[in-house]
């Protein structure tokens, strides 16, 4: 943990830039060190090639971000490092949002219950 999904539709592929996106969220992420353990952090993006977006008529586009944490942190750590996070998302689609219909979205979601996972990367950063 921290798992960060980045939907997009394939519609603007092309302008998206995704890797560059890729490169910047985790960017973020590694400035927010103390309350992200860097060999946990696992970033990546979907390409959607089957959606409807509103009545389907136009050739609407969305980018819809879901950040998956464990407990543990403070809601004011949540807080900023989701304001950061989408601050970047907002700024690297900002050309593509002026010009075409497009929806941004981003959610949290907080696991309450204990995750089952092995992770043997962690030590390179110890």
């Amino acid at each position: 943990m921290p798992h960060f999904y980045i939907e997009y539709t394939d519609n603007i592929k092309t302008q998206a830039d995704i890797r560059t996106l890729l490169q910047r969220v985790n960017d973020v992420f590694l400035s927010h060190d103390h309350i992200i353990p860097v060999g946990g952090l696992r970033i990546r993006a979907i390409e959607l090639k089957d959606y409807i977006i509103a009545d389907g008529s136009e050739d609407d586009a969305f980018v819809h971000a879901t950040l998956k944490l464990g407990k543990g942190r403070s809601e004011e750590d949540k807080k900023v490092l989701c304001d950061d996070l989408f601050n970047e998302i907002e700024g690297h689609f900002s050309e593509l949002f002026n010009n075409s219909y497009l929806a941004l979205s981003m959610e949290l979601y907080e696991f309450s219950n204990p995750t089952y996972k092995k992770n043997n990367i962690h030590q390179r950063f110890k």
